[in-house]
């Protein structure tokens, strides 16, 4: 649209972050950009949400509207928000409006594409394909992700998500032949630093895009930045033709700024307090998130679990979505178990002899027997002891705690804290090993022996050290 043909108005009311304005005309449609022209500050982005009238628009501002007086210049492209795309953007980190964050040069001649936008046509979709090995043991055994899937990791507050988070990036930048996106969505600046640093520091700062929505940011541009580090993504899958690495970090966080935008809108709430466009809301977001014909999408979330409570509607609308599941437990946290990902309360589609082949699918079967069977155990354990239980019982307990220490694993992204160096694993070797612990040739090793390590092969390497 021409400058000549831009509708324009003004602004006639502000509460908070929602501001009412009166056009002159046509008004702009629901979910087109618009801009406040303030007298004495920098130019305000906002959306529109609605119309409450023939020339009214109640729309949501993306910037803090400090300064703003009634009467202030608003015009509007009647045109989507859009987000810078392309190939400038590799190794920047920028915002949901595309100013850059880290102090280069602005993107001004970037190509820009709509932030909303509709999912790709079934006909256009890939079914998700191979195994994507992580080299994380328990993730690759447990609950394994595939080329073109959704994976989450769910988990309550300081049980690990991050940290699961960043060592999946860690070790898949290190093989990454296409590009990652990673979408911080009311992310802490500390975070936001530690990874461009860790991005950096492992040289594949020039394949990546972080984009940025910190806590301090109004809950629209919160509510968005999930959408615009997506159409980023997009543009490399569909117009590039590359793979895209698309991480997350926190998809709770644009649930609570939906329902922030909710309730600023004066929406009456549904079940829990949350929006009544909960499961709209996670579909605007997740449906987009597949692979086409033209290119691969990997993509791995953290999800938030309010009071751990798996049962909460944000949580269950986010599993209907995925196709794998990496369930973090805070009892195992409390062991010193990490990463404290629960390999029975976690799950995959891609679970299937037909994908996992015939060792994987006999060994996983085997060892959630085992750890089912700990699992009831632990009372009478508690309360009785060993003694008691049966021989098998003893043999069976043994072996199930055997392998909850093989499954901790040294991170690289933690080993300047706990000294440690990091270790990945091959899921081939991973399934070996569990296969040894549950056949037994592992009962005469004690169980912090296989505390921590990578593979069974260091054990015999310590032994012919001694």
């Amino acid at each position: 649209m021409t400058d000549l043909a831009k509708l324009r108005g003004e602004v006639t009311s502000i509460r908070g972050t929602v501001l009412e304005m009166r056009f002159e005309g046509a008004l702009p449609a629901i979910g087109a950009g618009v801009i406040v022209h303030p007298q004495d500050r920098a130019p305000v982005t906002g959306e529109v949400y609605g119309h409450t009238s023939v020339t009214t628009a109640r729309v949501i501002a993306l910037e803090p509207t400090r300064g703003l007086r009634r009467g202030d210049r608003v015009e509007s492209d009647a045109e989507p928000l859009r987000v810078p795309v392309g190939r400038e953007l590799l190794g920047r980190v920028i915002d949901l409006n595309g100013r850059v964050l880290d102090g280069g040069a602005p993107l001004d001649g970037a190509v820009r594409e709509p932030i909303r936008r509709p999912p790709p046509p079934a006909s256009a979709r890939r079914a998700s394909g191979s195994l994507y090995e992580t080299g994380i043991k328990v993730i690759d055994l447990f609950s394994p992700i595939v080329h073109g899937g959704r994976a989450a990791v769910f988990g309550g507050a300081g049980v690990g998500k991050t940290v699961v988070l960043t060592e999946f990036i860690h070790n898949a930048v290190e093989s990454l032949e296409g590009v990652a996106v990673f979408a911080g969505i009311g992310e802490r600046s500390r975070e936001g630093l530690e990874l461009w640093e860790e991005l950096r520091r492992r040289g594949v700062l020039d394949r990546s895009v972080l984009v940025f929505g910190q806590m301090k940011e109004p809950p629209g541009a919160r509510f968005l930045v999930g959408l615009a580090a997506l159409a980023v993504a997009e543009h490399f899958r569909d117009h590039d033709g590359r793979d895209v690495l698309f991480v997350i970090d926190n998809v709770y966080r644009h649930v609570q700024a939906g329902m922030e935008v909710s309730g600023l809108l004066g929406r009456m709430p549904s079940r829990v307090g949350y929006q009544p466009t909960l499961a709209a809301d996670l579909a605007d977001l997740e449906e987009r998130i597949t692979a086409t014909h033209r290119g691969d999408m990997i993509s791995l979330q953290a999800i938030y679990v309010p009071a751990d409570d798996y049962s909460d509607p944000a949580i269950t609308h986010a599993f209907c979505h995925l196709d794998s599941a990496l369930v973090l437990s805070r009892d195992i946290a409390a062991e010193g178990l990490y990463p404290a990902i629960d390999p029975l309360a976690s799950w995959s589609k891609a679970l299937d002899v037909e994908i996992v082949g015939k060792r994987h699918d006999e060994v996983l079967q085997e060892a959630q027997r085992v750890l089912g069977r700990y699992q009831e155990l632990r009372d009478i354990i508690a309360m009785l002891g060993m003694e008691e239980l049966s021989p098998e019982d003893r043999q069976q307990v043994g072996r199930a705690r055997r392998l909850r220490s093989y499954l901790t694993q040294p991170f690289h992204v933690t080993a300047a804290f706990t000294g440690r160096p990091g270790r990945r694993v091959p899921l081939e070797r991973a399934v070996s090993d569990v296969a040894a612990i549950l056949d037994g040739r592992c009962d005469a090793r004690g169980e912090r022996e296989l505390f921590m390590i990578g593979t069974l092969d260091e054990l015999e390497g310590e032994r012919r050290g001694a």
